[in-house]
């Protein structure tokens, strides 16, 4: 009986305390609802005066009628990369897949953008003063970190120079709309491509606030690029003060690891942005000096890098990350037992062909080894059945071997069957033109 009775009463409260939790939702919603009614019948003003106006009615301290006011949605990062870098790396992806699985995975790619696309609303929506300009604001090829520089612009004289140039674009729109293409419709064109351009121009004069976390980061990223193999501790220890008392080398070793930055035995390695720039050179002197072009004995192309030791082992890592193709194959024996072989090695003649076109122009030694190679590439391709296909795969095996040995006096040309003064009419015979 005892029991019966408390188990009704507990069922009462519980009942109780839904009610409870729905009346809070209520409160909450009308609250927000509330607060963007207010909003919306503010002039254009600054934060600060904004956000005393609104204390003072809600007899709230300054900084939480700031917090509440202006509430940014959180940036949409799933394990560290934003949504453009996933979708990018998804739709590399998919490439490897067929059928069914292929069509189920570009429909998660298409739901994952649609809810991207709600995010970026919810952004623009949560920046009261830009969110009526909302329509003149998607012309004007908006991303994320666009939004993010609206949001910290404060001051009521710079809002009012950006809705200047929404209004102004909106009004050419509305007046292009409404004549046929012509002169006049040219120079109106002409007009918005401009605005667009000062809108892009005013958002780069805004600086964004960065977070002691986000200065971290930085400083992590530019000592291991300008020192490699240096340690999480001795990262930490090289920080100013101000950085050095909010971190630690643990902290250090998680952000380093949310960086994307090469681990090896607690050294830390990142190529330099100035080589990610221009990633294709770089890959041609490396090649040049520590790689390989040739085709076995099958006729099928080979391009490999080689590097040696722990540092080349992070240096193969970081080649893989930034050239996004090859295949690792790291802390293989040497011959000689000494110092471990690390190789990034590319197999597939798609590949071959892209990474050679790029460094193409850049090679400095080993440019008529890539040329063999692309042609090799481009006939087993298309020429395959043609009458002379096998003889110029047999002749291109041939100029590879004179590539890769010309330099060497003590060559056996004969055990290949090697003519060395019939090399240029080789060359001549190329059928890259077929």
């Amino acid at each position: 009986m005892i029991m019966a009775k408390r188990s009704e009463q507990l069922q009462e409260l519980t009942n109780r305390q839904k009610e409870v939790e729905v009346i809070e939702e209520d409160m909450e919603r009308i609250n927000d609802e509330l607060k963007a009614i207010w909003l919306d019948s503010q002039p254009i003003r600054s934060h600060d005066d904004i956000a005393k106006d609104y204390a003072k009615i809600s007899n709230l301290n300054l900084t939480d009628a700031k917090n509440i006011l202006f509430d940014y949605p959180k940036k949409y990062e799933i394990e560290g990369k934003d949504i453009p870098a996933l979708v990018k790396d998804m739709r590399k992806y998919r490439r490897t897949l067929k059928g069914e699985t292929k069509i189920t995975f570009t429909n998660s790619i298409d739901d994952l953008i649609k809810e991207y696309s709600n995010y970026l609303d919810k952004c623009i929506d949560s920046i009261y003063w830009i969110k009526k300009y909302k329509t003149p604001l998607r012309q004007m090829n908006y991303n994320e970190d666009k939004l993010i520089k609206l949001n910290s612009i404060t001051s009521s004289e710079q809002k009012r120079e950006v809705i200047n140039v929404l209004c102004k674009y909106w009004e050419a729109e509305q007046n292009r709309n409404n004549i046929t293409y012509g002169k006049e419709y040219s120079k109106i064109t002409k007009e918005m491509k401009s605005l667009k351009k000062e809108f892009t121009k005013l958002l780069k004069q805004t600086p964004i606030s960065i977070s002691p976390k986000d200065t971290i980061r930085k400083a992590i990223l530019d000592s291991v690029c300008n020192n490699p193999g240096i340690s999480s501790r001795q990262i930490h220890d090289s920080l100013p003060q101000n950085l050095h008392d909010k971190s630690s080398p643990q902290i250090i070793a998680k952000l380093a690891k949310d960086e994307n930055i090469t681990n090896v035995d607690g050294a830390y390695y990142k190529i330099n942005d100035d080589i990610k720039k221009n990633i294709w050179a770089y890959t041609a002197a490396f090649i040049d000096s520590d790689g390989y072009i040739t085709m076995d004995k099958n006729h099928n192309p080979r391009v490999g890098l080689v590097a040696t030791g722990n540092r080349g082992r992070a240096f193969m890592v970081e080649m893989h990350k930034s050239l996004g193709m090859g295949r690792l194959h790291l802390d293989q024996k040497s011959p000689q037992d000494t110092r471990l072989i690390n190789r990034l090695n590319f197999y597939s003649g798609p590949e071959i062909k892209k990474l050679l076109n790029k460094c193409l122009p850049h090679f400095k030694l080993k440019r008529n080894n890539a040329n063999t190679l692309l042609e090799l590439i481009k006939i087993k391709k298309e020429n395959k059945k043609a009458d002379w296909y096998k003889e110029r795969k047999t002749e291109l095996f041939k100029l590879m071997k004179y590539y890769n040995h010309s330099d060497n006096t003590r060559f056996d040309w004969a055990a290949w069957d090697i003519d060395i003064d019939g090399i240029t009419k080789l060359e001549e015979n190329s059928k890259m033109e077929v």
